[in-house]
């Protein structure tokens, strides 16, 4: 039987020490305030915001500064992604000014308008460039560097042994590696055997991420990766408990604070969309929160009608959309009571 035990246990990076080691994902437009207070009172053992450019973080770009936003936990964590060493290291400076105790540095993600701009996962393409914004950041702040990458470009190019291993040599205390090669995005399965690689390249905690959405399959990355910590990112859509429901599972606990009935995720999903609307604001809150109702809907609710779906994910008054997901949950009640009934 595979063990999970591992991931119960405390971890250090640098200087900062992290409660366990099943963590939440940066994901952009996912990760903000709301959603890392309820991933962290769940249980996860890290979590982190979402990716923040560092040029328009270092030109005060609005917007910004709610992604580096310290929301009160014991441990902020801040991820940047950019180009240029000097936007990456004000970038840095600025998060760290804002209490952020550990910096992330973004070469893992795909998206075409993060590596058209010779950002994210792009990054893994010049290996000496992407050393110097991590030199950079390193010679910047006090606080610990981390760095989150994908198995390289392509199959042509899997070099995240060889990031890594410079990454650790240039002051980086954690890497983070996805299974996957950008050219891959989120298509197929994430090779887990092949992050044992960075594991043997590096003396540092490496983390394994992709695919990870269950007790069983984090226990299975551990097996086959040999990381010494899990980051679980997806599998938190519609949610956020999922990091804290197998850190929990690896110390053989309940997971804190999970709803459990339809009623107590009512008021979980009316209380996450009404903490987004404080945030935003209604205009713009409106449209960050609707992702999360639809997640949660399909997670939870699977048997709500379309045009009941339709209304609460394109209405603009939050008093209606509040109502219509009290009944559906309400109505999913129902139908469980039937069933079990029967």
């Amino acid at each position: 039987m595979l063990d999970l035990t591992k991931l119960a246990s405390p971890l250090d990076v640098g200087s900062v020490k992290i409660r366990n080691r099943a963590f939440l994902a940066p994901m952009s437009g996912i990760t903000d305030e709301p959603f890392r207070q309820r991933a962290y009172a769940h249980g996860a053992g890290l979590v982190v915001s979402e990716m923040v450019a560092s040029g328009e973080l270092a030109r005060g770009r609005a917007g910004c500064g709610l992604r580096i936003h310290h929301s009160g936990l014991p441990v902020h964590m801040v991820q940047l992604a950019g180009r240029e060493a000097a936007h990456m290291a004000e970038g840095a400076r600025i998060a760290a000014g804002e209490g952020a105790d550990i910096i992330d540095i973004n070469m893992g993600c795909p998206a075409k308008k993060v590596t058209g701009g010779y950002a994210g996962s792009a990054l893994m393409r010049d290996l000496d460039h992407a050393l110097s914004l991590i030199e950079a950041v390193v010679g910047a702040v006090e606080v610990p560097v981390t760095v989150k990458m994908r198995l390289g470009w392509d199959e042509s190019a899997l070099n995240a042994p060889l990031l890594a291993r410079r990454a650790e040599q240039a002051g980086v205390k954690m890497v983070t590696v996805h299974g996957r090669t950008r050219c891959q995005f989120y298509q197929g399965k994430a090779d887990w055997r092949a992050i044992a690689r960075i594991k043997q390249a590096v003396s540092i905690p490496v983390v394994a991420n992709g695919d990870v959405g269950s007790p069983a399959e984090a226990a299975m990355i551990l097996d086959e990766s040999g990381a010494d910590a899990v980051m679980i990112g997806r599998a938190h859509y519609g949610a956020p408990w999922m990091a804290g429901s197998i850190a929990a599972a690896a110390a053989k606990e309940a997971a804190p604070d999970v709803p459990e009935s339809p009623q107590a995720l009512a008021d979980y999903v009316v209380a996450h969309y009404e903490d987004m609307l404080t945030l935003y604001g209604i205009e713009s809150g409106l449209r960050q929160a609707r992702k999360h109702l639809g997640w949660y809907l399909d997670r939870h609710a699977v048997g709500v009608v379309d045009e009941r779906r339709k209304a609460i994910l394109t209405s603009f008054e939050p008093v209606r959309v509040v109502a219509a997901l009290r009944e559906v949950f309400s109505r999913a009640a129902e139908a469980m009571n039937l069933r079990s009934a029967a």
